[in-house]
């Protein structure tokens, strides 16, 4: 099999997690969106937070020239950790959210 849908489905799993979280503050849900075609996978919040309108982005994970791009993480403990948990060795993952230098410095893919 072909690693890289491999690696597609683990990117789609362990954004799938996210889905069950369940917010204290607030009727808030998560979902996911994947664009498989680009390679593009995201976990969308949205809800209420009393009057409060809550709207974003809590996960987004592209598949960039055959690595994996991470462009945002909102989680507590990093989705990059998963991942390489999950089997996608650390020089295939991209912390696109540092700065390109500090990529240089992390033991994860420059790019």
């Amino acid at each position: 099999m072909d690693p890289m849908t491999d690696e597609r489905a683990i990117i789609r799993r362990c954004l799938q997690e996210y889905v069950d979280i369940r917010y204290l503050n607030g009727d808030i849900h998560n979902e996911t969106v994947f664009d498989e075609e680009n390679g593009r996978y995201l976990v969308v919040s949205q809800g209420r937070m009393g009057k409060k309108r809550v709207h974003g982005c809590l996960l987004h994970v592209e598949i960039i020239d055959g690595k994996i791009w991470i462009q945002r993480d909102g989680t507590e403990d990093g989705i990059a950790d998963e991942l390489v948990e999950a089997g996608i060795p650390r020089s295939r993952i991209v912390l696109g959210f540092w700065d390109p230098e500090a990529r240089k410095l992390g033991d994860f893919a420059a790019a």
